[in-house]
């Protein structure tokens, strides 16, 4: 008898419909077609083991399987189920009928659990666009797959719940769709820690939304008043920002408490992120939509693959992981250069393209690239008090790691010094510094005006992603603000692009002003930003 069922395979976040055809006859030979991998081609002793547990019979007879279609490489474990469903339905121990317009994904351990896999949010929206009657996933991916709301979702602990289910003896309950808050961006989480204002008014059980997570405040930084305000505008733009300092100065206190200050995302946005982490296997068990931005703080040593994903089977890198959120890259002279210059297109373009002879795949990488770095290699160049000891020409090679290109796509860049010892006393005034509830006001100000900017712009929610057509009506200059920054070019040899990121930079000034037009005073402290371009 020949069965049809259908399961999902990744290509790069998205998912892709397999047809699983499994026909059992005349012979005893079990083959398997359609460029399975060594972990699917393994599968034939866990089905057999798993079938075997539940006092069901493995058809000794040919069975031949064809994963469609043929000419794509099939990997990973998550076919176990549907392979091992199909045997069933073939071999007249399953109704046939029952299997139809289902999506079955899972891997099956030797006693028939189910344990699960990667990627059920992809293959769930799969399912709810082809149209298919219901998904079955181990219950593990249950909560993570009904996401995709408006499909039922089926999560089940074993092959036997799977087998009881298609034979209409129990049926699985469908897993309720998870209700969605925000994580960490009420005043509440950050003056009082880890609270949820929101839990009285949250189902209990499955349904519940993740656990509220607190983010760092920037009320815990004294003084950096400059650094604080630079942050401030990179996050009501979407900027890049490039943070310059000796060693503990506070660069990197600075860069984690600017999630806390960027808009809470919507709820696309999560569904976004967290379908990127489920790929990456990177989503807990029973996990719910991810409610905070991401923050990525990669170590120096990292790959170029590392950072934007690739490898054999290809997953997603750490500036894919940071889609929609923060990229941090502390120490960026220590990076290798070959693994810097791969950012250039993410940054301009949002997405990440890799093509090799086996696989071409894309991947969405719409950041926030925020760097950090000493201003030489002893790191005191700018020190108050500590002398540097590095000759000029070792300060030219270290800054020179950076390339050019590169350094021209951080909108900002930034002096960071010492903290005063007076400024970090207990009892000093510095300690009732602004909140990031307080700055998030003024962002999200800053944000709704840009929304209503671009509101017939689809794909573009910030001034960060303005295009050079848009760029010349929104940022239109008077003849004082036209004069300065044609100074600010001749003067600091900007490029072309160092001055159209001066320009969005400085509208971005003057929407956190609420002004609609761009002054002299707000070119004149966007041109500040570019401490190492006057360096």
């Amino acid at each position: 008898m020949l069965v049809h069922l259908q399961s999902a395979a990744l290509n790069g976040v998205d998912a892709y419909l397999i047809r699983i055809e499994v026909d059992v006859g005349k012979g005893g030979q079990y083959s398997m077609v359609g460029l399975p991998d060594n972990a699917v081609r393994e599968s034939w002793k866990r089905m057999e083991s798993a079938i075997r547990s539940l006092g069901l019979t493995m058809p000794r007879q040919r069975i031949v399987i064809n994963l469609a279609p043929a000419d794509k490489r099939k990997q990973g474990s998550g076919f176990d189920l549907p392979m091992a469903v199909g045997i069933l339905a073939a071999s007249g121990q399953v109704p046939e009928q029952a299997v139809q317009g289902l999506l079955f994904l899972g891997e099956l351990a030797l006693d028939g659990s189910l344990r699960p896999v990667p990627g059920c949010l992809s293959a769930a929206l799969l399912a709810r666009e082809i149209g298919s009657r219901a998904l079955i996933v181990p219950q593990a991916n249950a909560r993570e797959a009904s996401l995709a709301r408006g499909l039922p979702v089926y999560g089940a602990g074993s092959l036997r719940d799977v087998v009881e289910h298609l034979r209409g003896k129990r049926m699985l309950e469908p897993a309720v769709e998870p209700e969605w808050t925000p994580e960490g961006y009420h005043r509440e989480s950050c003056a009082q820690g880890n609270t949820d204002p929101h839990a009285d008014k949250q189902p209990s059980g499955a349904a519940r939304a993740s656990p509220q997570h607190t983010l760092p405040d920037f009320a815990e930084v004294r003084g950096q008043v400059v650094a604080k305000r630079a942050l401030e505008i990179a996050a009501a733009g979407g900027h890049n920002c490039l943070l310059v300092g000796p060693p503990g100065a506070g660069k990197t206190m600075l860069a984690r408490r600017l999630p806390g200050i960027l808009p809470p995302p919507t709820l696309d946005e999560a569904l976004e992120t967290t379908r990127i982490y489920s790929v990456a296997g990177m989503l807990p068990p029973g996990g719910g939509l991810l409610g905070t931005r991401p923050f990525r703080a990669p170590h120096h040593t990292c790959s170029d693959v590392a950072l934007v994903g690739g490898g054999s089977p290809p997953c997603p890198g750490e500036a894919t992981l940071a889609h929609r959120g923060v990229l941090y890259l502390d120490e960026m002279p220590e990076f290798r250069r070959s693994v810097l210059e791969v950012l250039r297109q993410p940054v301009e373009e949002g997405r990440i393209a890799i093509a090799r002879a086996r696989y071409a795949v894309e991947y969405p990488a719409a950041f926030m690239l925020i760097g950090s770095m000493n201003p030489c290699p002893c790191g005191y160049a700018t020190h108050p008090d500590k002398a540097c000891i590095c000759h000029p020409a070792a300060i030219q090679r270290y800054r020179g790691r950076i390339s050019g290109p590169l350094m021209d796509r951080f909108d900002l860049q930034v002096d960071v010094h010492p903290v005063p010892v007076a400024e970090l006393s207990l009892d000093s005034a510095s300690q009732h510094a602004e909140s990031s509830w307080d700055i998030r006001q003024r962002v999200l100000a800053a944000r709704q005006l840009q929304q209503e900017r671009f509101m017939d712009h689809p794909g573009i929610h910030h001034n960060a992603r303005m295009p050079l057509a848009m760029l010349r009506r929104v940022c239109r200059l008077d003849a004082s603000g036209t004069a300065l920054l044609q100074t600010a070019m001749k003067r600091l040899q900007l490029s072309a692009r160092g001055y159209e990121r001066i320009l969005k930079v400085s509208r971005t000034i003057a929407d956190l002003e609420g002004s609609a037009d761009i002054h002299a005073v707000h070119l004149a402290e966007a041109v500040q930003y570019r401490s190492l371009d006057r360096g």
